[in-house]
This record gives C-alpha cells, sequence and structure tokens, in this order.
C-alpha cells in the first residue's frame, strides 16, 4: 500500500472552503487525482473536529438503558414511563406507524 500524503489540514479546508476549482487544489497540495482528494479532505475535516469520525461497530459504545416497548393482551403498545419523558410525549400525543425496508417506523403527528 503506498504511504499516505500528509498536508497541511487547515490549508486544505481553507482552499476548499473558498472555492478553488479542484484541479488547482489538487495542483497546490501534490495530490494526483480527485479519488484522493476526496479523503484527504474528508480527513483533514475530522482532524480539525469540523466533522465527527464514524464509529466502528465493533467499539463499545456506552451503556444505554433499552427503549423496549411491549404489546399487551389487547393489544396496545406498551412504552415505559421513562422514554414518555425522554421523547416528551403527552397523554392524546397521536403516531403513524409504517413498515419500512428497514423496520418499522413511528412518527409523532
Amino acid at each position: 500500500m503506498a504511504k499516505r500524503l500528509s498536508i497541511n489540514s487547515k490549508a486544505l479546508i481553507k482552499a476548499v472552503e473558498s472555492g478553488l476549482p479542484k484541479k488547482e487544489i489538487m495542483n497546490k497540495f501534490g495530490i494526483k487525482n480527485y479519488g484522493q482528494l476526496k479523503p484527504l479532505y474528508i480527513d483533514a475535516l475530522i482532524k480539525e473536529g469540523k466533522i465527527k469520525r464514524i464509529v466502528n461497530r465493533k467499539a463499545k459504545a456506552p451503556a444505554q438503558k433499552s427503549k423496549e416497548i411491549k404489546v399487551n393482551k389487547r393489544g396496545s403498545l406498551i412504552i415505559p414511563k421513562e422514554i414518555v419523558a425522554e421523547m416528551g410525549f403527552k397523554i392524546g400525543s397521536s403516531f403513524r406507524i409504517e413498515e419500512t425496508e428497514i423496520g418499522i417506523s413511528l412518527k409523532k403527528e
């Protein structure tokens, strides 16, 4: 694997934000193609704290309380009091439930 190009993050971000054409930016920083420019720019944004790094799924996430809801004998969804308070739901709030490709969507109306 080739050695990764080392660049001045702040200068790259400034060049992009100033609206310089990508060819000029690539020449200025010695970048050979757009396929190199894009990840270098993203890395610069991460380094400068302008965007967050994507966390690896295998990394341990902070422990969170389960946001599990249940269906009772009558077919009603039971949402724990803590979740109701956390989400700001009020008595009489109405929702729309939809089945999506990745699961179920519950939208407050």
